[in-house]
């Protein structure tokens, strides 16, 4: 499928709000490519879709991932906002013939996860540091992951965590992981 069928796909499921963000992601997914020399067709597709399950009803989304074998780990059974990544990484494949490589960005878009490749890390930076976010330490967090792709999935990663406290949600673990790992890898430098 191309771009503009996956597009009106999305648009077809998901509110207006949800749609524009996600138009948002794939336009700064395709930004960020470009900067680290990443495939910027890839990255507007999987920006467009990362949010392909974030609205699925609750009850839908359980059958859905009875259906297809997606097990969910104690923290994301406790946090349902978590699950639309699992399973928009498993739609994404099915409709749309994606790559593991691409539906693995989706997989790591909420939570991150140490293994996070260079598209992993776009994906995951687009999503939180679109145009349509408005948070004033966002334009901090847009230039520094201009400049330097792990200072920025810092700075956003930090950001999500507070975000989480604030809210009294879980933090997953490998969010936590995320962070530590790159925070080390700068005490390094």
């Amino acid at each position: 499928m191309n771009y503009e069928q996956i597009e009106e796909y999305v648009k077809n499921i998901l509110t207006e709000k949800r749609f524009i963000h996600s138009k948002g992601v794939a336009k700064r997914a395709k930004e960020l490519a470009h900067i680290y020399g990443e495939d910027e067709e890839k990255a507007t597709l999987i920006g467009i879709a990362h949010d392909i399950a974030k609205e699925m009803p609750k009850e839908e989304a359980i059958q859905y991932a009875k259906e297809n074998g997606i097990e969910f780990d104690e923290i994301e059974k406790n946090e349902p906002g978590l699950w639309h990544s699992k399973i928009g990484a498993d739609i994404v494949e099915k409709r749309f013939g994606f790559t593991k490589d691409m539906s693995q960005s989706i997989l790591y878009h909420t939570t991150g996860n140490i293994n996070m490749n260079t598209m992993d890390k776009i994906i995951y930076i687009a999503d939180k540091t679109e145009e349509n976010r408005t948070n004033p330490d966002l334009v901090v967090a847009r230039e520094i992951s201009n400049q330097n792709l792990d200072k920025g999935l810092l700075q956003v990663a930090k950001r999500a965590i507070s975000y989480s406290l604030g809210k009294d949600s879980l933090i997953h673990p490998d969010t936590i992981e995320l962070m530590n790992k790159i925070v080390m890898e700068q005490k390094d430098e």
